[in-house]
Protein backbone atom coordinates (compact mmCIF):
# COMPACT_ATOMS: atom_id res chain seq x y z
CA UNK A 1 0.00 0.00 0.00
CA UNK A 2 1.38 3.66 -1.08
CA UNK A 3 0.09 6.58 1.05
CA UNK A 4 -0.58 10.67 0.19
CA UNK A 5 -0.90 13.59 2.38
CA UNK A 6 -4.10 14.36 3.22
CA UNK A 7 -4.66 18.40 2.55
CA UNK A 8 -2.91 20.50 4.92
CA UNK A 9 -4.17 17.74 8.22
CA UNK A 10 -0.37 15.57 8.08
CA UNK A 11 -2.20 12.89 7.69
CA UNK A 12 -0.80 9.97 5.47
CA UNK A 13 -3.35 7.81 4.75
CA UNK A 14 -3.92 4.86 1.90
CA UNK A 15 -4.33 5.69 -1.53
CA UNK A 16 -6.98 2.98 -1.81
CA UNK A 17 -9.42 3.73 1.22
CA UNK A 18 -12.59 2.40 2.16
CA UNK A 19 -16.14 3.26 1.04
CA UNK A 20 -18.55 2.48 3.85
CA UNK A 21 -21.65 3.12 2.54
CA UNK A 22 -22.73 -0.18 1.12
CA UNK A 23 -21.63 -1.62 4.81
CA UNK A 24 -24.52 0.54 5.75
CA UNK A 25 -26.85 -1.88 5.13
CA UNK A 26 -29.25 0.64 2.72
CA UNK A 27 -28.85 1.34 -1.06
CA UNK A 28 -27.17 -1.91 -2.02
CA UNK A 29 -29.19 -4.48 -2.05
CA UNK A 30 -29.13 -7.34 1.14
CA UNK A 31 -26.91 -6.63 3.82
CA UNK A 32 -24.34 -9.17 5.67
CA UNK A 33 -22.85 -7.60 8.79
CA UNK A 34 -20.51 -10.69 8.94
CA UNK A 35 -18.87 -10.25 5.48
CA UNK A 36 -18.72 -6.77 5.60
CA UNK A 37 -16.76 -6.84 9.09
CA UNK A 38 -14.70 -9.29 7.42
CA UNK A 39 -13.80 -6.66 4.34
CA UNK A 40 -13.02 -4.11 6.37
CA UNK A 41 -10.77 -6.05 8.43
CA UNK A 42 -9.12 -7.33 5.82
CA UNK A 43 -8.33 -3.93 4.43
CA UNK A 44 -6.97 -2.81 7.21
CA UNK A 45 -4.51 -5.81 7.85
CA UNK A 46 -3.51 -5.03 3.87
CA UNK A 47 -2.29 -1.53 4.79
CA UNK A 48 -5.61 0.86 4.50
CA UNK A 49 -6.06 3.48 7.44
CA UNK A 50 -8.82 5.62 5.26
CA UNK A 51 -12.24 4.52 5.67
CA UNK A 52 -15.34 6.77 4.95
CA UNK A 53 -18.47 6.73 6.21
CA UNK A 54 -21.72 8.78 6.76
CA UNK A 55 -24.42 9.30 9.20
CA UNK A 56 -27.06 8.81 7.03
CA UNK A 57 -25.78 5.15 6.15
CA UNK A 58 -27.94 2.30 7.49
CA UNK A 59 -28.92 5.48 9.49
CA UNK A 60 -25.83 5.29 12.05
CA UNK A 61 -24.98 1.37 11.29
CA UNK A 62 -22.30 1.69 9.08
CA UNK A 63 -20.68 4.21 12.04
CA UNK A 64 -21.20 1.52 14.48
CA UNK A 65 -19.60 -1.19 12.06
CA UNK A 66 -16.69 0.73 11.79
CA UNK A 67 -16.51 1.89 16.18
CA UNK A 68 -16.30 -2.09 16.47
CA UNK A 69 -13.68 -2.71 14.16
CA UNK A 70 -11.72 0.39 15.03
CA UNK A 71 -11.75 -1.32 19.03
CA UNK A 72 -10.22 -4.24 17.45
CA UNK A 73 -7.26 -2.65 15.43
CA UNK A 74 -4.12 -1.14 16.90
CA UNK A 75 -3.22 0.67 13.73
CA UNK A 76 -4.14 4.21 13.54
CA UNK A 77 -7.07 4.39 11.72
CA UNK A 78 -7.97 7.97 9.64
CA UNK A 79 -12.00 7.91 9.86
CA UNK A 80 -13.68 10.45 7.79
CA UNK A 81 -18.14 10.91 8.18
CA UNK A 82 -20.53 13.34 6.50
CA UNK A 83 -23.15 15.10 8.30
CA UNK A 84 -26.51 17.40 6.74
CA UNK A 85 -28.47 14.29 5.10
CA UNK A 86 -30.47 14.08 7.92
CA UNK A 87 -31.64 17.24 7.57
CA UNK A 88 -35.71 16.88 6.37
CA UNK A 89 -36.32 19.09 4.72
CA UNK A 90 -32.64 18.71 3.04
CA UNK A 91 -32.12 22.49 2.64
CA UNK A 92 -28.94 24.85 2.17
CA UNK A 93 -30.68 27.11 5.14
CA UNK A 94 -30.48 23.61 7.36
CA UNK A 95 -26.66 23.50 7.47
CA UNK A 96 -26.36 27.12 8.80
CA UNK A 97 -28.76 25.61 11.62
CA UNK A 98 -26.17 25.71 14.61
CA UNK A 99 -28.22 23.29 16.59
CA UNK A 100 -29.18 20.61 14.42
CA UNK A 101 -25.33 20.52 12.91
CA UNK A 102 -24.33 20.13 16.08
CA UNK A 103 -26.77 17.52 17.41
CA UNK A 104 -25.77 15.25 14.28
CA UNK A 105 -22.03 15.70 15.24
CA UNK A 106 -22.68 14.57 18.91
CA UNK A 107 -24.52 11.73 17.41
CA UNK A 108 -21.75 10.51 15.38
CA UNK A 109 -19.24 11.01 17.94
CA UNK A 110 -21.82 8.14 19.96
CA UNK A 111 -21.86 5.97 16.47
CA UNK A 112 -17.68 5.87 16.22
CA UNK A 113 -17.29 6.02 20.05
CA UNK A 114 -14.67 8.76 19.69
CA UNK A 115 -13.92 11.86 21.60
CA UNK A 116 -13.50 13.68 18.31
CA UNK A 117 -14.10 12.73 14.70
CA UNK A 118 -11.35 13.22 12.05
CA UNK A 119 -12.93 14.56 9.29
CA UNK A 120 -16.35 15.64 9.28
CA UNK A 121 -17.96 15.92 5.43
CA UNK A 122 -20.82 18.65 4.46
CA UNK A 123 -22.83 15.59 2.77
CA UNK A 124 -23.70 16.91 -0.68
CA UNK A 125 -25.60 20.43 0.63
CA UNK A 126 -27.78 22.17 -1.96
CA UNK A 127 -25.47 24.47 -3.94
CA UNK A 128 -26.85 27.48 -2.19
CA UNK A 129 -24.89 26.21 1.17
CA UNK A 130 -21.78 27.36 -0.73
CA UNK A 131 -22.32 30.74 -0.69
CA UNK A 132 -23.15 31.00 3.45
CA UNK A 133 -20.24 31.35 4.83
CA UNK A 134 -22.24 30.47 8.46
CA UNK A 135 -21.84 26.96 7.56
CA UNK A 136 -18.61 27.05 7.63
CA UNK A 137 -18.38 28.91 10.86
CA UNK A 138 -20.30 26.49 12.38
CA UNK A 139 -17.39 24.07 11.72
CA UNK A 140 -14.66 26.21 12.62
CA UNK A 141 -16.89 26.48 15.95
CA UNK A 142 -16.77 22.80 16.19
CA UNK A 143 -12.93 22.61 16.18
CA UNK A 144 -12.55 25.08 18.73
CA UNK A 145 -14.82 23.07 20.82
CA UNK A 146 -12.56 20.02 20.58
CA UNK A 147 -15.71 17.93 18.49
CA UNK A 148 -13.97 17.62 15.38
CA UNK A 149 -10.61 17.88 14.00
CA UNK A 150 -10.99 18.69 10.77
CA UNK A 151 -13.54 19.35 7.82
CA UNK A 152 -14.30 18.86 4.39
CA UNK A 153 -16.97 18.80 1.62
CA UNK A 154 -19.06 16.00 -0.34
CA UNK A 155 -20.30 17.64 -3.56
CA UNK A 156 -22.13 16.94 -6.60
CA UNK A 157 -20.56 19.55 -9.08
CA UNK A 158 -17.54 20.59 -9.81
CA UNK A 159 -19.01 24.36 -9.26
CA UNK A 160 -19.54 23.32 -5.89
CA UNK A 161 -15.81 22.24 -5.22
CA UNK A 162 -14.33 25.29 -6.89
CA UNK A 163 -16.33 27.57 -4.20
CA UNK A 164 -15.66 25.18 -1.09
CA UNK A 165 -12.11 25.21 -1.27
CA UNK A 166 -12.38 29.64 -1.15
CA UNK A 167 -13.42 28.92 2.37
CA UNK A 168 -9.74 28.72 4.27
CA UNK A 169 -10.21 25.94 6.59
CA UNK A 170 -11.85 23.17 4.16
CA UNK A 171 -9.05 20.48 4.11
CA UNK A 172 -10.70 17.90 0.89
CA UNK A 173 -13.13 17.56 -0.89
CA UNK A 174 -15.08 14.19 -2.15
CA UNK A 175 -16.08 13.78 -5.48
CA UNK A 176 -17.15 11.65 -8.14
CA UNK A 177 -14.25 11.03 -10.55
CA UNK A 178 -13.86 7.56 -12.79
CA UNK A 179 -13.41 6.69 -16.08
CA UNK A 180 -16.64 7.98 -16.85
CA UNK A 181 -16.75 11.19 -15.05
CA UNK A 182 -13.93 13.28 -16.29
CA UNK A 183 -14.71 17.22 -15.34
CA UNK A 184 -13.14 17.11 -12.04
CA UNK A 185 -9.52 16.50 -13.73
CA UNK A 186 -10.20 20.09 -15.83
CA UNK A 187 -10.27 22.84 -13.64
CA UNK A 188 -10.96 21.21 -10.45
CA UNK A 189 -7.26 19.29 -9.60
CA UNK A 190 -5.24 22.15 -10.54
CA UNK A 191 -6.90 24.55 -8.15
CA UNK A 192 -6.95 21.74 -5.30
CA UNK A 193 -3.35 21.15 -5.76
CA UNK A 194 -3.20 25.16 -5.56
CA UNK A 195 -4.79 25.49 -2.63
CA UNK A 196 -3.27 22.27 -1.12
CA UNK A 197 -6.79 20.02 -0.50
CA UNK A 198 -6.70 16.48 -0.51
CA UNK A 199 -9.10 14.89 -2.99
CA UNK A 200 -11.45 11.79 -1.97
CA UNK A 201 -12.47 10.20 -4.99
CA UNK A 202 -16.15 8.63 -4.68
CA UNK A 203 -17.67 6.38 -7.21
CA UNK A 204 -14.71 5.28 -8.72
CA UNK A 205 -16.61 2.22 -10.22
CA UNK A 206 -19.43 4.06 -11.39
CA UNK A 207 -21.74 1.85 -8.93
CA UNK A 208 -20.13 -1.16 -9.93
CA UNK A 209 -20.08 -0.87 -13.86
CA UNK A 210 -16.28 -0.07 -13.92
CA UNK A 211 -15.69 -3.96 -12.69
CA UNK A 212 -17.43 -5.42 -15.85
CA UNK A 213 -19.51 -7.96 -13.85
CA UNK A 214 -22.54 -7.02 -15.30
CA UNK A 215 -24.44 -7.74 -18.40
CA UNK A 216 -27.98 -6.03 -20.08
CA UNK A 217 -29.35 -9.32 -17.73
CA UNK A 218 -27.90 -8.29 -14.65
CA UNK A 219 -30.64 -7.90 -11.80
CA UNK A 220 -30.48 -5.78 -9.09
CA UNK A 221 -32.71 -5.70 -5.83
CA UNK A 222 -36.08 -3.57 -4.89
CA UNK A 223 -33.81 -2.00 -2.61
CA UNK A 224 -30.73 -1.63 -4.40
CA UNK A 225 -30.00 2.26 -5.49
CA UNK A 226 -29.24 0.27 -8.77
CA UNK A 227 -32.66 -0.46 -9.29
CA UNK A 228 -34.50 2.40 -8.57
CA UNK A 229 -32.25 5.59 -8.87
CA UNK A 230 -30.88 5.24 -12.07
CA UNK A 231 -32.81 8.68 -13.10
CA UNK A 232 -32.72 10.53 -9.80
CA UNK A 233 -35.67 9.25 -8.28
CA UNK A 234 -34.36 8.71 -4.73
CA UNK A 235 -31.15 11.51 -4.44
CA UNK A 236 -29.05 12.66 -7.48
CA UNK A 237 -28.87 10.81 -10.47
CA UNK A 238 -24.55 11.10 -10.76
CA UNK A 239 -24.59 8.84 -7.30
CA UNK A 240 -26.17 5.89 -9.33
CA UNK A 241 -23.55 4.83 -12.53
CA UNK A 242 -22.23 8.28 -12.18
CA UNK A 243 -25.19 9.31 -14.44
CA UNK A 244 -24.45 7.39 -17.25
CA UNK A 245 -27.09 5.27 -19.11
CA UNK A 246 -26.77 1.75 -18.16
CA UNK A 247 -26.51 0.31 -21.54
CA UNK A 248 -24.04 3.17 -22.96
CA UNK A 249 -22.05 2.20 -19.73
CA UNK A 250 -21.55 -1.66 -20.80
CA UNK A 251 -20.97 -0.84 -24.30
CA UNK A 252 -18.29 1.12 -23.13
CA UNK A 253 -16.95 -1.48 -20.21
CA UNK A 254 -16.47 -3.82 -23.53
CA UNK A 255 -14.35 -1.18 -25.31
CA UNK A 256 -12.13 -1.31 -21.77
CA UNK A 257 -11.36 -4.67 -21.66
CA UNK A 258 -8.65 -5.02 -23.84
CA UNK A 259 -6.50 -2.69 -21.49
CA UNK A 260 -6.60 -4.32 -18.46
CA UNK A 261 -3.38 -5.05 -17.65
CA UNK A 262 -2.13 -8.99 -17.59
CA UNK A 263 -2.85 -10.64 -14.36
CA UNK A 264 -5.13 -7.35 -13.30
CA UNK A 265 -9.14 -7.09 -12.98
CA UNK A 266 -11.08 -4.74 -14.57
CA UNK A 267 -11.69 -3.07 -10.96
CA UNK A 268 -8.06 -2.81 -10.36
CA UNK A 269 -7.60 -1.12 -14.07
CA UNK A 270 -10.64 1.49 -12.80
CA UNK A 271 -8.67 2.50 -9.64
CA UNK A 272 -5.17 2.74 -11.27
CA UNK A 273 -6.29 4.67 -13.83
CA UNK A 274 -7.87 7.22 -11.27
CA UNK A 275 -4.00 6.83 -9.36
CA UNK A 276 -2.89 8.37 -11.88
CA UNK A 277 -3.92 11.52 -11.20
CA UNK A 278 -1.29 13.17 -8.38
CA UNK A 279 -3.89 15.20 -6.90
CA UNK A 280 -6.04 12.53 -5.86
CA UNK A 281 -5.50 11.80 -2.05
CA UNK A 282 -7.33 9.10 -1.92
CA UNK A 283 -10.04 6.30 -3.83
CA UNK A 284 -12.77 5.10 -1.69
CA UNK A 285 -14.12 2.32 -3.22
CA UNK A 286 -16.36 -0.23 -1.43
CA UNK A 287 -16.19 -3.90 -0.35
CA UNK A 288 -18.77 -6.25 0.71
CA UNK A 289 -16.62 -9.02 1.37
CA UNK A 290 -12.52 -10.44 1.59
CA UNK A 291 -12.11 -11.25 -2.00
CA UNK A 292 -13.60 -7.13 -3.23
CA UNK A 293 -11.57 -5.32 -0.70
CA UNK A 294 -8.29 -7.84 -1.51
CA UNK A 295 -8.70 -7.07 -5.45
CA UNK A 296 -9.37 -3.38 -4.30
CA UNK A 297 -6.11 -3.14 -2.33
CA UNK A 298 -3.96 -4.70 -5.02
CA UNK A 299 -4.86 -1.78 -7.22
CA UNK A 300 -2.15 0.08 -5.65
CA UNK A 301 0.82 -2.23 -6.53
CA UNK A 302 -0.44 -2.01 -10.13
CA UNK A 303 2.26 -0.47 -12.73
CA UNK A 304 1.66 2.76 -13.51
CA UNK A 305 -0.96 2.78 -17.22
CA UNK A 306 1.15 3.57 -20.15
CA UNK A 307 0.38 6.88 -22.03
CA UNK A 308 -1.54 4.76 -24.79
CA UNK A 309 -3.65 3.02 -22.35
CA UNK A 310 -4.33 7.15 -20.82
CA UNK A 311 -5.43 8.22 -24.51
CA UNK A 312 -7.52 5.35 -25.27
CA UNK A 313 -9.50 5.85 -22.13
CA UNK A 314 -10.08 10.19 -22.83
CA UNK A 315 -10.88 8.90 -26.20
CA UNK A 316 -14.16 6.38 -25.23
CA UNK A 317 -14.48 9.08 -22.93
CA UNK A 318 -14.94 12.00 -25.59
CA UNK A 319 -17.28 9.61 -27.88
CA UNK A 320 -19.06 7.89 -25.71
CA UNK A 321 -19.89 9.06 -22.43
CA UNK A 322 -19.02 12.91 -22.34
CA UNK A 323 -22.31 14.25 -24.06
CA UNK A 324 -24.37 12.57 -21.08
CA UNK A 325 -22.35 14.22 -18.02
CA UNK A 326 -20.07 16.23 -18.56
CA UNK A 327 -22.25 19.74 -18.67
CA UNK A 328 -24.04 18.11 -15.64
CA UNK A 329 -22.04 17.59 -13.02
Amino acid sequence: MKYRTLGRTGWDVSEIGFGAWGIGGDAWGQKDDTAALAALHKEIELGVNFIDTADVYGDGHSEQLIAQVRKEHQERLIIATKAGRRLDPHTAAGYADRQKMTSFIERSLRNLEVEALDLVQLHCPPSEAYAMPEVFGILDDLIKQGKIRSYGVSVEKVEEALQAITYPNVQSVQIIFNMFRLKPAEAFFAAARQHQVGIIVRVPLASGLLTGKFTAQSQFASNDHRNYNRHGEAFDQGETFSGVDYATGLAAVEELRDLVPEGATMTQLALRWILMFPEVTTVIAGAKNEQQASDNVQASALAALSDQTMHRIQELYETRIKAQVHQRW
